[in-house]
């Protein structure tokens, strides 16, 4: 149960964070966004050092710096998909791949899931799917360059996922530390290269650093959901973030919740259910 619950914070922190991220990208390009937003989160994880501890050790190193990578790379991805769409088709893409990759990871180490979770698991990823969608009235076909960016986009997502559940059980936040610090070099780096293409505008830094705080709060309750429960459940769990952002989008820029996207948020609360029982 407390596995379920900080997969559940995590999932929010998520959204949340994804949601602020948006609204940046509106003001400004996403590289600048994500400028403020990748060091703001490696701050949250320097300050949470003392409090949580960390272990530096060549695990905690190799993993935590490969979760870097990964995540640099779903920020790429993720963007020059949302750049193509049309998203509406491609968000559940991104999103379920985001959740099935670490499930199959958890099931081939050996993960037994009782049948509330065999039930529960499968309506989950049918909810991440039908949230993520949005209105597909209209869409436009993808191209096979917008779903193969789609697919990678879920499986850096995924990826990043499943490497910090790798890293040592005692390590504490090192790997959190030594993730961001190399997803923030590789997004300045990419920055710095690319100054001329960024445009003028200046990023909104209150709205892209808190994004940045919350996407780091979400790694953490990541982190220790994967540390004391199934990585198959809480990756699942976890996929659910794009409920909060559509939940946000209502609240605050009044955007309209499809028929869908509420079957999705119905099929979420009873797949928690079952997987609570589980």
């Amino acid at each position: 149960m407390i596995a379920l619950l900080l997969a559940l914070g995590s999932s929010l922190a998520y959204g949340c964070a994804d949601f602020l991220g948006g609204l940046g990208a509106r003001k400004a390009h996403v590289l600048r966004t994500v400028m403020v937003a990748a060091p703001a989160s490696l701050v949250v994880e320097l300050l949470l050092w003392p409090l949580l501890g960390a272990s530096f050790s060549p695990g905690a190193l190799g993993w935590g710096a490969a979760s870097g990578v990964a995540s640099a790379a779903a920020f790429a991805l993720l963007y020059r998909t949302l750049a193509i769409g049309p998203m509406n088709v491609l968000s559940p893409v991104t999103a379920l791949v985001s959740a099935a990759l670490p499930v199959g990871v958890g099931l081939l180490q050996g993960e037994h899931l009782g049948v509330a979770a065999l039930v529960g698991l499968p309506l989950a990823l049918v909810a991440v799917v039908l949230v993520s969608a949005g209105h597909s009235v209209g869409s436009a076909r993808p191209s096979p360059a917008a779903l193969l960016l789609a697919f990678g986009a879920g499986a850096a997502i995924a990826l990043q996922l499943v490497f910090l559940h790798q890293a040592p059980y005692d390590s504490g936040v090192a790997p959190l530390i030594v993730g961001r610090a190399v997803a923030s070099a590789i997004t300045l780096t990419a920055a710095a290269l690319m100054r001329r293409r960024l445009g003028p505008e200046r990023p909104a830094y209150a709205i892209s650093a808190t994004a940045g705080v919350l996407d780091s709060i979400a790694n953490l309750l990541f982190l220790l959901a994967a540390r004391s429960g199934d990585l198959a459940v809480v990756a699942v769990i976890t996929a659910l973030y794009p409920a909060g952002t559509v939940l946000l989008a209502r609240g605050v820029l009044a955007e309209r919740i499809g028929r869908g996207q509420l079957a999705g948020l119905g099929a979420a609360a009873v797949a928690v259910s079952l997987l609570a029982l589980a």
